[in-house]
């Protein structure tokens, strides 16, 4: 199951996004060794004081098990403000209709569900509940920092990045920043690799101010 969980709603979901940040800690810090910012078992950086919205995956026993974090583009961002490097010179998108992803996590066990090229299901739920929020706020584009790994997944699933620039390696990764299509063609794509038969997302939507 997917969970949104706008700022508003941060003090119901305190528990809930614990373990989201020991989660992320566990995967970026643990798994991949990336030179991110700790406190005790948790990955917390200047970014999530920032309010963003965060989309929380489930698994079936209630843990959470995915998460991906999102920004407006119009406010500070990771590409903007961490790794300009990556534009190549062109300045950093900042739209109302664009926002920001970030802090995609995924730990499933081996034996998790699988869909279409092999991927988790639990992948494609998350992408789905990416481009649900998306549509619901009017945007037509999500702007993301990944690195080689993660865009092979994404052209696997048929949510191919646009690229902005050229990959460069960065620390231990090769990193590349792009965008990714907000549209309801690509939800229907991704609902449709990923046997998902309808919405995914619960909880409330915020909406875009005119």
């Amino acid at each position: 199951m997917m969970q949104l969980v706008t700022p508003e709603y941060y003090g119901e979901f305190v528990p809930d996004l614990a373990e989201m940040h020991r989660l992320r800690y566990r995967i970026f810090k643990q798994r991949l060794d990336w030179k991110v910012e700790v406190s005790g078992d948790m990955e917390v950086d200047e970014f999530d004081v920032l309010r963003p919205v965060h989309l929380l995956n489930r698994s079936s026993s209630g843990h959470i098990q995915g998460c991906v974090r999102l920004l407006p583009s119009t406010g500070p961002t990771m590409l903007r403000d961490t790794f300009p490097i990556l534009l190549d010179g062109w300045p950093p998108p900042r739209s109302e209709r664009i926002w920001e992803s970030s802090r995609f996590a995924l730990d499933v066990p081996q034996d998790a569900p699988k869909a279409t090229g092999g991927l988790a299901a639990a992948t494609y739920e998350l992408f789905a509940g990416m481009i649900e929020f998306g549509l619901s706020i009017g945007l037509t584009e999500i702007v993301t920092v990944t690195d080689a790994r993660m865009e092979r997944i994404l052209r696997r699933a048929g949510w191919p990045l646009r690229p902005l620039g050229k990959a460069r390696q960065l620390g231990n990764t090769t990193a590349i920043a792009g965008y990714l299509e907000v549209s309801s063609d690509t939800l229907a794509r991704i609902r449709k690799a990923g046997h998902i038969s309808g919405p995914v997302l619960w909880g409330p939507i915020i909406r875009m101010a005119a």
